[in-house]
């Protein structure tokens, strides 16, 4: 066990200087204190380091031996440090995100693109699961941070909120007629529904919606990508959800359309969560505060 590292740091320096004098200038002590510690170090080690001669001190045959791994030691430490410094100065490091695919695209993408612009040494590595899968990975430590839809709750973790987002129900021209006035979410359930599978943030807020409502939701079809429900839709089977800034293009051009309710959905928050026990990396804190910062989508 190495239980004092600044003898080996005396031991390093003295045998690099050749010089018992020349050393204790560089460590800052006493010429006194440089040979107590290698007398301690050599008492430690069982046998002599360092023989005295006219022009200082050179290293016995034990001494060059332990010379070679304590230099390659310093080397490993001297490459530690500046590896922190470049991780400090975003030069070097990783930052591990987790999100699903639709928050992904919409809301991290972006400001991702532009991080990877001003930190192109960063490395990026997107894990995409949903928002029980997505805490998991951050309490099992394979992520750094993750991206949600709200709400979800955790005691092991702490949550950024962030952009609101309104949920609403989309079809395709086959439903049309249901989009000309806002419908009761009864007559809405009468309908053949398009949702996402049961484990997602988003469909256990829509279960809620509808036990607050004394109701239950029945989908004809479940799906595990809101890419797909939105397909679905638009080609005639059925009523979907999903969130209305991620399909602001669709409904501007009439391939979808806003079935509203009289009763409207609660507005969500996109949440981003870090494991409150581990800090963040330099790299990994300044996406989060950027991701903070965001206001729209």
């Amino acid at each position: 066990m190495i239980h004092n590292m600044e003898l080996y740091q005396v031991f390093y320096i003295t045998a690099k200087a050749g010089s018992l004098s020349k050393a204790a200038e560089e460590l800052f002590v006493t010429q006194p204190a440089v040979t107590h510690s290698i007398k301690q170090l050599e008492a430690k080690l069982g046998g002599q380091l360092f023989v005295r001669t006219a022009r200082g001190v050179t290293l016995t045959t034990e001494g060059r031996e332990l010379f070679t791994y304590v230099e390659q030691a310093y080397h490993f430490i001297q490459n530690g440090e500046r590896i922190i410094t470049e991780m400090h100065q975003l030069t070097h490091g990783e930052v591990r995100i987790g999100a699903g695919d639709t928050l992904c695209k919409h809301f991290l993408l972006p400001h991702l693109k532009q991080f990877h612009e001003a930190f192109p040494k960063i490395k990026i590595q997107v894990t995409n699961r949903t928002t029980t899968e997505t805490i998991a990975l951050l309490k099992e430590g394979k992520i750094d941070l993750g991206i949600v839809n709200l709400p979800c709750s955790d005691s092991q973790i702490m949550i950024q909120e962030s952009v609101s987002i309104q949920d609403c129900f989309l079809a395709g021209d086959m439903f049309k007629h249901l989009a000309k006035t806002p419908i009761p979410l009864e007559q809405l359930l009468e309908q053949p529904l398009i949702l996402l599978e049961k484990g997602s943030s988003t469909r256990a807020y829509l279960d809620h919606f509808a036990e607050m409502n004394g109701l239950s939701i029945k989908p004809e079809i479940e799906l595990g990508s809101v890419d797909l429900l939105i397909e679905f839709a638009r080609n005639g089977f059925g009523i979907a959800c999903a969130t209305k800034e991620f399909v602001r293009q669709e409904l501007l051009e009439d391939a979808l359309h806003e079935i509203q309710l009289t009763t409207p959905l609660p507005a969500r928050k996109v949440g981003i969560i870090t494991l409150k026990s581990t800090p963040l990396s330099a790299s990994a804190n300044h996406l989060f505060e950027t991701l903070k910062g965001i206001n729209r989508l």
